[in-house]
């Protein structure tokens, strides 16, 4: 009994401090976005000659690569033109096609809090409006680069605040382009804001279900950017992203899955995980995710720390890291572990250890 009551407190304490990328604030439920893009029913309404277009909701990403290699460059134009927010929105789409899609749904949305996405030179690989806005943004040339990583954010994240120029380092935006410098630019880095995150601290954050929801979309992100000939990525998941990474793992294309400031991955060690992903955790003294205690109790809490020994990741350097959104910023050997990750440089990126 005295156990058991230890448990509660600490899932207790767990609701009122796990939290996410802006760190001590209140939040209220959020709603996760799933489904098929916007506009869907109108391209479900079309078709070319003689069959139909892949459903948004139910086409794998590799049906849809191999859909898109069937049609001349010009019907491919065409249908993003008259249907760009399912194009844009179409994992295994052509990726210059989603750019170019993406550019005219922001554009005929007329929201000032987007306009800015539709700026020239600006790779948006997703956007959906709908909720608090998500959205994916290409550094590099994606289907070039040899190497290729996908940033996955926490709580208080989305298409408004993704590329906030304050605390950048606590944003996707900002840990991409630290991390594609940080490589010499030799890779192309995607920051993916493609989920309905916590606000706040509050019970969303405590619990899976926005994590559960962004798994599959994820999972489905990832499989997309192979079928469109880019490189099986790296992940790179921050603190409520970890979750959403650990309960993808099993599903995603990925080389690496690499969590920093993780309260938990919902499993209780990197076997559990069931991928063939190398798994890498970093941790700095001065995260107060330290705080959050590591336990999973009635679908509160989000489980052992990966950067733990006992969960058999394999561990990256932090120690020069600060606070909790620290761990991109320049000069430090987390970011600089990242891109030896990032890079397929495994033997600099810190200690090796059983990650199976």
């Amino acid at each position: 009994m005295r156990r058991y009551k230890r448990t509660v407190v600490a899932v207790a304490l767990a609701t009122t401090v796990a939290g996410g990328t802006a760190g001590w604030a209140s939040g209220g439920a959020q709603r996760a976005v799933t489904g098929a893009p916007p506009g869907s029913a109108a391209w479900r309404a079309e078709g070319v000659p003689g069959r139909p277009l892949p459903d948004p909701a139910t086409a794998d990403p590799r049906e849809i690569a191999a859909f898109f290699r069937t049609l001349t460059p010009g019907r491919q134009r065409e249908l993003a033109h008259r249907h760009p927010s399912v194009v844009g929105n179409l994992d295994g789409a052509p990726v210059a096609l989603r750019y170019e899609a993406n550019a005219l749904a922001i554009r005929a949305g007329h929201d000032p809090r987007y306009l800015r996405l539709a700026a020239p030179g600006r790779q948006i690989l997703a956007f959906d409006p709908r909720g608090r806005g998500q959205v994916a943004e290409v550094y590099g040339d994606l289907t070039a680069a040899p190497r290729v990583s996908v940033v996955v954010p926490g709580s208080d994240i989305d298409a408004g605040s993704f590329d906030r120029a304050k605390d950048p380092y606590g944003t996707p935006a900002g840990m991409a382009v630290s991390l594609r410098t940080a490589t010499g630019d030799r890779t192309a880095v995607v920051a993916w804001t493609g989920y309905t995150t916590p606000v706040g601290i509050g019970l969303d954050a405590a619990t899976g279900d926005l994590a559960e929801a962004g798994a599959g979309r994820l999972a489905r992100f990832t499989q997309g950017l192979v079928a469109a000939g880019a490189a099986e990525p790296a992940l790179f998941c921050h603190s409520y992203g970890s979750v959403v990474c650990g309960l993808a793992a099993s599903e995603v294309n990925a080389t690496d899955i690499v969590v920093c400031g993780s309260p938990g991955m919902r499993a209780g060690r990197v076997a559990d995980l069931r991928t063939d992903a190398r798994v890498w955790a970093a941790k700095d003294p001065s995260d107060w995710i330290s705080k959050v205690p590591n336990v999973e109790f009635a679908g509160l809490g989000h489980g052992p720390d990966p950067a733990g020994a006992a969960f058999g990741a394999r561990r990256v350097p932090a120690a020069t890291a600060h606070g909790h959104t620290g761990y991109f910023a320049p000069g430090t050997d987390s970011l600089r572990a990242f891109a030896a990750i990032a890079l397929g440089e495994s033997a600099g990126a810190g200690t090796t250890g059983e990650s199976r």
